[in-house]
């Protein structure tokens, strides 16, 4: 019989036998859909709509008013340019309210440091520092109006304040809201009585959020208790001193209950809003009242951008 050969299959490539490679490409990402970008809208816009209403537009309202010489009754309004803003500024009985602010920029250069100071005492180890603390914040929680009634009992003539005197042997017949000095006085000390617990508040929060490792290793390195303050909790607590002078700098432009209640505006203890209160609602006078207004706002703008420009927020890092 013949041999047979038998010859060996020819051998395939490896990578003919592979299936063919499908690549899978990643689907486009979708963006969010549109309802999911308008959401954020759809909850801002109540808030949005009754700040519009209620805020920036009665401001711009006042800002038309205020080169008008409109009454707040009639529907004519008589354009009259810069006459009201020139008014506040040369007719002194109108000027002259701005030097009332300086006895309560005065009293609240007076508030901070007390509620800076109680606030620094208070934050150590004492006893009964709770009651203290209610002692001291207790005045700003009562009404203004309430305020004004008590107070007004309390200087007036033969009144409690004659009183507490005449049990020291110095009673005296001086008329505490009678002439503009004492008056003013008065009135800002009793601004000083009611708004030192919101200073006191915010004082010793600012220093009750300082680390007790800061403290700790103060004291290990021998530190007094005014090292402490000066080195650790007055550069923590900036900020908030700041915030309080901005609020002390515009609440002794804006005062009003308080000398409204117990005077009245009368020697001389008008402030810039009971002036503009007494402009708008007692002379009729809608347009100058405005344009006081819009002083007053651009003064308290003014003074808080020179307060930010010279004392600038500075990260403290003291660890």
């Amino acid at each position: 019989m013949p041999e047979t050969t038998e010859t060996a299959p020819a051998k395939v490539p490896r990578a003919a036998t592979r299936p063919p490679r499908t690549t899978l490409r990643p689907s486009p990402r979708r963006g969010p859909s549109l309802l999911r970008r308008l959401t954020p809208w759809f909850f801002l816009a109540a808030p949005l709509a009754l700040l519009v209403t209620f805020t920036y537009v009665p401001v711009g309202n006042m800002i038309f008013y205020s080169f008008t010489d409109w009454d707040g009754v009639s529907p004519d309004r008589e354009l009259t340019g810069f006459d009201n803003y020139r008014q506040i500024f040369t007719r002194p009985e109108l000027f002259r309210v701005f030097f009332v602010s300086f006895y309560y920029l005065a009293a609240s250069a007076v508030q901070i440091v007390i509620a800076l100071y109680f606030a620094t005492v208070l934050s150590f180890d004492l006893r009964f520092r709770n009651f203290f603390k209610g002692i001291l914040f207790f005045p700003y929680l009562v009404n203004g109006v309430a305020i004004g009634f008590v107070f007004l009992y309390f200087f007036q003539d033969g009144g409690t304040l004659d009183s507490v005197l005449s049990w020291f042997g110095a009673g005296s017949d001086h008329a505490w809201l009678g002439d503009p000095t004492s008056a003013n006085t008065s009135l800002a000390g009793v601004s000083v009585w009611r708004f030192t617990g919101l200073n006191f508040v915010l004082f010793l929060g600012a220093i009750q959020s300082i680390p007790a490792e800061l403290y700790e290793a103060a004291q290990l390195d021998g530190a007094t208790r005014w090292q402490q303050f000066r080195h650790i909790i007055a550069p923590s607590i900036r900020p908030v001193v700041s915030l309080s002078v901005i609020l002390a700098i515009s609440g002794s432009l804006s005062v009003f209950e308080i000398p409204y209640i117990m005077t009245g505006g009368t020697t001389g203890t008008s402030t810039f809003v009971i002036q503009t209160v007494k402009l708008a609602f007692q002379f009729n006078k809608t347009g100058l009242a405005s344009a006081a207004a819009v002083v007053l706002l651009l003064i308290i703008l003014l003074v808080t951008w020179i307060q930010r420009r010279l004392v600038p927020d500075e990260k403290v890092d003291l660890v």
